[in-house]
């Protein structure tokens, strides 16, 4: 192996390379001359410390080289790079990976890859005639039909409308793993393990506020309809509970109120003058009518 031992002259050649630096980014941003290294034979990189204010941690590195049994040390390049305490800026990372729930905004188009592992194919039946009608015996058997009283199956008979009332007809539906990862991010915002479950006294699964969903995830998650839970429209695991479970706690209704009873066909008396033997007024005061002065 050959020796990285900084060739003489083009390590010597430290005023070349300041000056190449100098005119490159003015001589106000050019430090100190820092080092020397080897980056071949007769190709030596010389380091400048950068005085620029807004580059603080990075040098000048200018690269000089020499031709075989040449005297004459030539300049490569003048190049800024960063040091071991230079203030960089983060690792650029996808738009796709940077993406978090609720970053979409009205108008926002989020696309998805044609290999996305959350997709897979799904059934469209576009090329798919509708079982035992003309159409299909006639691809089946390579038959011409050419009678007009043969009448095509009706609309409601087709695969593609028995299809559209399946939720079929769509060209990707969810894989297996996107309906893992849609179960594991519900179970973490609403299943077992939260707070609000764990201080429930029953689960979902026992609430008559749960409306159910179909498909495979039907089996552990529904949607809440209660208006006054936490999680009102919201999907939630048959496991989640809340303070708001329908049979928590029953209110039993409050009795009625007895009838009011009026007699409007009793007349009660009522004195005028005072009664001097009840002891209520003395016995010579003057007789006045009650309510006067």
């Amino acid at each position: 192996m050959r020796s990285r031992t900084p060739d003489r002259l083009c390590a010597e050649a430290v005023e070349l390379a300041r000056q190449a630096a100098e005119e490159a980014v003015g001589a106000e941003a050019v430090g100190p001359h820092i080092g020397a290294q080897a980056d071949a034979d007769r190709v030596v990189t010389h380091t400048f410390e950068c005085l620029d204010a807004a580059y603080r941690g990075w040098h000048w590195a200018v690269t000089v080289a020499r031709a075989p049994r040449a005297k004459n040390v030539t300049l490569d390049e003048v190049v800024l790079l960063p040091g071991a305490d230079a203030i960089l800026a983060p690792e650029w990372v996808p738009w796709s990976e940077r993406l978090r729930p609720g970053d979409m905004g009205p108008g926002d188009l989020l696309p998805t890859g044609a290999d996305d592992p959350r997709l897979e194919p799904g059934w469209t039946g576009e090329d798919e005639p509708a079982p035992n009608s003309a159409v299909a015996l006639a691809e089946a058997e390579d038959l011409v039909v050419t009678d007009p009283h043969v009448q095509p199956a009706p609309a409601r008979a087709r695969i593609n409308a028995v299809a559209e009332e399946l939720g079929l007809g769509r060209s990707r539906v969810l894989s297996r793993l996107g309906l893992h990862l849609a179960a594991e991010r519900w179970e973490k915002v609403h299943g077992a393990q939260t707070a609000m479950a764990q201080a429930a006294p029953a689960s979902c699964g026992s609430c008559g506020f749960l409306i159910p969903i179909g498909g495979s995830l039907g089996q552990a998650f529904g949607v809440c309809g209660n208006e006054f839970g936490p999680a009102d429209g919201q999907i939630v695991s048959f496991t989640y509970g809340c303070g708001g479970h329908s049979e928590a706690a029953v209110i039993p209704a409050p009795p009625a109120p007895s009838e009011l009873i009026l007699d409007e066909l009793v007349v009660e008396p009522l004195q005028l003058h005072p009664d001097r033997t009840s002891g209520s007024v003395e016995p010579d005061a003057p007789a006045e009518e009650l309510g006067h002065s």
